[in-house]
């Protein structure tokens, strides 16, 4: 672990659990829409729940990136975590997302996904690497520098969830929220009502 910064007005600790717990319910909600769109094919019921998401398709990724951002910039300018060359790659997907998907989610804007999603699924990318580079550092492939290591943590919750694990969560978040299917029942349901007025 690196060096902790000493402001004592400062929580740090409280500051790391409560994000990786929004992390940690960042991966049970996509894991949930996962296993809910695998069994929305042969169940009716779960593709009405699946449709019931549909609204929040905009609205979750924008929250979820709008807090990794104030997030990221609270551990850096507050807490005084230096970020590694890594972290400011993600920082360089995640921020212009945040950015954009606010946006998008007020103006109800789904066409935003094919600027988005690439961006969300870069981050991801990168994010997993970090976040494996820390796991095993002999998977470095330069990228560390000495002063702001990707490879040491700052510092790890629950065995696992580091500020590279945050980030993975949240740009996973982002792709399965983004990718929701768009009220397929409801949409059937008024075509149907159009052709047969009775």
């Amino acid at each position: 672990m690196l060096e902790r910064y000493d402001d004592p007005r400062v929580n740090n600790e409280a500051a790391e659990l409560f994000f990786a717990l929004l992390a940690l319910l960042c991966v049970a909600a996509s894991t949930g829409v996962i296993v809910l769109r695998i069994i929305a094919r042969t169940s009716a019921p779960a593709r009405e729940l699946l449709d019931g998401l549909a609204p929040l398709a905009l609205p979750v990724p924008a929250l979820v990136t709008a807090v990794s951002m104030l997030g990221s910039l609270y551990f850096s300018n507050v807490v005084g975590y230096r970020p590694c060359v890594l972290c400011w790659y993600q920082r360089t997907a995640m921020y212009p997302l945040a950015v954009m998907l606010v946006i998008a989610s007020f103006r109800h804007d789904r066409a935003v996904r094919r600027y988005a999603l690439p961006i969300a699924g870069i981050g991801a990318a990168i994010s997993l690497y970090h976040w494996l580079l820390e796991r095993w550092p002999t998977l470095d492939t330069g990228s560390c520098s000495a002063d702001a290591p990707c490879s040491v943590p700052y510092f790890e919750n629950f065995g696992f969830v580091t500020l590279a694990f945050m980030a993975l969560a949240a740009f996973v978040t982002t792709l399965v929220f983004l990718t929701l299917p768009q009220g397929s029942n409801r949409d059937s349901l008024s075509t149907t009502a159009r052709k047969d007025p009775s």
